[in-house]
């Protein structure tokens, strides 16, 4: 099941935050070694993680955290803008219309073919969510070879600047555009796996 997750259900949704805020610790501190903030020992929660930030989320049948991504509006501080602007030559996109896509967080123990069908069901959750909402475009930041694969799933959608090489490897911007045929676009790569199951948002 995939839950929307935003600040005017939050409170209600506590114990799933923080179930997926453990995960993107032992993801990206434990695994990957990221140098990002924790708290408690066991919760990865950075200066991005604001009442404005948006959660997608995959549960499990335990209703726990499987998989998510999180979504900042880009008309105030981001990771793009903040962290990484020097990726996008010319400029870093920004509006309204204009969300950025962060910490997809895919577990270890789910396995290769589950991570990926729990990678295309947060996407698509992401572009009905767009469609919904009036959001016209993602942007991101991701690893070059991941950012290769995303850009050619099916959207409109190009790079914001050269690969740059950083520690852990060369990271890369990119824009996606959110248009009526999107979903459609995106069953081309088998990657749109049609509307997201609607739960509060």
């Amino acid at each position: 099941m995939i839950q929307i997750i935003d600040q005017t259900v939050a409170a209600a949704h506590r114990p799933l935050l923080r179930s997926m805020h453990a995960d993107r610790k032992r993801l990206f501190v434990d695994l990957f070694g990221w140098d990002v903030p924790v708290v408690d020992e066991k919760y990865e929660i950075d200066q991005f993680d604001t009442p404005s930030a948006v959660y997608v989320i995959a549960t499990d049948d335990s209703g726990d955290h499987a998989a998510s991504l999180r979504l900042l509006p880009t008309d105030r501080a981001h990771m793009l803008d903040t962290l990484f602007s020097h990726l996008c030559p010319c400029g870093v996109p920004k509006g309204i219309s204009i969300w950025e896509s962060t910490r997809l967080c895919l577990p270890q123990r789910h396995g290769a073919k589950r991570r990926r069908e729990l990678r295309n069901e947060l996407i698509s959750a992401m572009v009905d969510l767009a469609l919904e909402r009036g959001i016209e475009r993602y942007t991101g930041v991701l690893p070059a070879a991941f950012r290769t694969e995303v850009l050619s799933m099916g959207w409109r959608g190009e790079p914001l600047g050269p690969a740059v090489a950083m520690p852990g490897g060369s990271v890369g911007a990119f824009l996606v555009h959110i248009d009526p045929d999107t979903p459609e676009r995106l069953r081309w790569s088998g990657t749109y796996t049609g509307p997201a199951e609607p739960v509060a948002a």
